[in-house]
């Protein structure tokens, strides 16, 4: 039988990646903030950001680089028309891309959007040690990224196996 572990909350910044959207409009922004929150973990930042994929990357960069955060998402721009260039913006920047992420939440997405899912280029990777999600810009892709993959995975409960456990400088502090 396995030892219970703790739960270990995590310094969360959230990026939203769009040309219309406000504080005050920006649902998407304002839905993963909500989950993380109620999750337990902390939020470290919320930056809304034109698409542009050198201001994505100005602002994604800084957060790998400042060791208390730990997880970056963002949300918008994972899509298919000249604008979106979310991806571009952060595989560059990736010492590992986790390609089952965008798999299994093409996978989940298909439920509820059908193949309107294809439409979505949702990533996941880690650089420096800081685990970045990109998901598409609709509250509900936020959703079902959050509650059905990302929430788990950021928790340190989360059994056989979890991102946490992962992340050696949190565990030796």
């Amino acid at each position: 039988m396995s030892t219970p572990r703790n739960f270990i909350p995590l310094n969360i910044a959230i990026l939203t990646v769009s040309d219309t959207r406000t504080e005050e409009n920006d649902t998407s922004g304002k839905t993963l903030i909500e989950r993380l929150t109620a999750a337990g973990h902390h939020q470290a930042d919320k930056v809304i950001v034109p698409d542009n994929i050198y201001q994505v990357r100005a602002v994604v960069s800084n957060w790998i680089a400042n060791p208390e955060i730990r997880v970056i998402i963002t949300t918008g721009g994972t899509g298919v028309t000249g604008k979106d260039n979310t991806p571009e913006a952060i595989q560059p920047l990736l010492d590992k891309q986790l390609y089952g992420f965008g798999e299994l939440f093409r996978a989940l997405s298909y439920e509820e959007i059908k193949t309107s899912t294809l439409q979505s280029r949702a990533l996941a990777g880690v650089t420096n040690g800081t685990y970045i999600f990109c998901l598409p810009g609709s509250s509900g892709a936020c959703k079902t990224g959050w509650d059905k993959i990302i929430q788990a995975q950021l928790d340190y409960r989360t059994r056989p196996c979890n991102f946490v456990e992962m992340m050696p400088r949190l565990l030796e502090s």
